[in-house]
């Protein structure tokens, strides 16, 4: 039920770090959602890392956002025309 959880959070951080960060991104909008999914199980790696949550507790909305927005701020880096991505 948990990864159920974080996926949903993640869909949710995914829709709000794209309107934190608009702009054109490579893969448009259901990459950023994906990305959002991917930046909530990283606030949940670190955070149960770090001891900010325990284990089998999910990352909260807030967590999961700043996750999402890392994630799309490395995968415009890597992914940009001209700096060696595939876009």
């Amino acid at each position: 039920m948990s990864i159920l959880w974080t996926i949903i959070i993640g869909l949710v951080a995914g829709v709000i770090a794209k309107f934190l960060m608009p702009g054109r991104d490579p893969g448009g909008f259901i990459v950023t959602i994906l990305l959002g999914i991917a930046g909530a199980f990283v606030a949940n790696v670190l955070g149960q890392s770090l001891g900010w949550y325990r284990q089998g507790e999910g990352a909260g909305l807030i967590g999961a956002v700043v996750g999402a927005v890392l994630i799309l701020v490395i995968y415009r880096f890597v992914a940009r025309p001209g700096r060696g991505g595939t876009v």
